[in-house]
């Protein structure tokens, strides 16, 4: 340990009203030491659109790795606006963004539907530091159009980042005021790669209050992949984790290979079911879908609602 580091510890184990600053500076030195030594991997890409893109997973501040993804795509695509827009982001410290924010300097719009997380961002330096947006709403497809005509953006901005665990499906559906170059979308895998569901549209649909085990959310990927076609997108993999899908515009796709759903689907081995008193169950695989049995899923290529059996 470097001599003034540990100089640094035992003052802080002397006097305890100096600790908060000091674990906030430790904070900033790792996330520091974290951005550059990602900028040595994405120097150290591959950009010859022949490898997946799990290939290129790091992560500074996404839950993933699509940090690395996302800065394999950007520098891999011609894209002249370079903005983002991400909803379905708390208080923004994990975020699939906020690298591309920080590291490559791009403005972006976030929004969350808690005003205390996004109060907590505005009062964060990121606000002033950088062109970023925030807003407290609550997304829904009635709302979503109007709150991106709002900002006046370019209907080709680089990013649109989708997370809002419930009506996934339904809100890049409507959207109609911006045509992003790439858009990334949470997909349930869950709901397995055969089946082409979302869960029915609820205006205030709330994951946790749809179903005890948290696991009723979301739209399959063939789902999202078949509203991509319709869209003028095209797949080109997941992350490595099972739950971030990516489409690029198909006017931009460069060397990336466009794949099928069934080359692209990754079945998530995170174990994020809960019980019915709330507590986490960790079931994996198969039985997870097993618990959603009688529940109402929303077919999008039979426009009709079915039961899962």
């Amino acid at each position: 340990m470097p001599y003034s580091l540990l100089n640094k510890i035992k003052a802080a184990g002397k006097n305890l009203l100096m600790l908060p600053n000091f674990v906030v500076k430790l904070e900033n030195n790792l996330a520091v030491q974290k951005i550059l030594a990602a900028k040595s991997l994405i120097n150290s890409f591959d950009y010859s659109g022949d490898l997946p893109l799990s290939n290129y997973e790091f992560s500074v501040f996404s839950q993933w790795g699509d940090d690395g993804i996302i800065q394999y795509l950007i520098n891999t695509i011609d894209i002249q606006e370079k903005y983002f827009i991400e909803f379905g982001v708390e208080n923004y410290t994990e975020a699939n963004t906020r690298f591309l924010l920080i590291n490559n300097n791009w403005g972006g719009l976030v929004m969350d539907g808690s005003k205390p997380n996004m109060d907590e961002l505005r009062n964060s330096e990121l606000y002033w530091k950088f062109d970023l947006k925030v807003k407290d709403v609550f997304i829904t497809r009635e709302n979503i159009n109007g709150l991106i005509q709002e900002q006046g953006l370019a209907r080709d901005i680089g990013i649109l980042s989708i997370d809002i665990d419930g009506n996934d499906y339904w809100v890049w559906e409507a959207i109609t005021a911006i045509e992003p170059v790439i858009v990334i979308v949470e997909y349930n895998s869950v709901l397995g790669i055969e089946h082409p569901w979302t869960v029915p549209y609820q205006p205030d649909f709330y994951r946790t209050a749809a179903h005890f085990s948290n696991l009723y959310y979301g739209a399959s990927l063939l789902s999202l992949c078949d509203l991509a076609e319709k869209k003028g997108y095209y797949f080109t993999g997941c992350n490595s984790a099972g739950n971030n899908a990516y489409f690029v515009r198909k006017d931009k796709i460069g060397p990336i290979k466009p794949l099928s759903p069934l080359e692209g689907y990754v079945c998530s081995v995170f174990k994020e079911s809960r019980n019915e008193q709330g507590y986490l169950s960790y079931l994996a695989g198969a039985e997870r879908l097993q618990l959603l049995k009688g529940m109402s899923i929303y077919n999008t290529r039979t426009t009709q609602t079915e039961t899962i059996r």
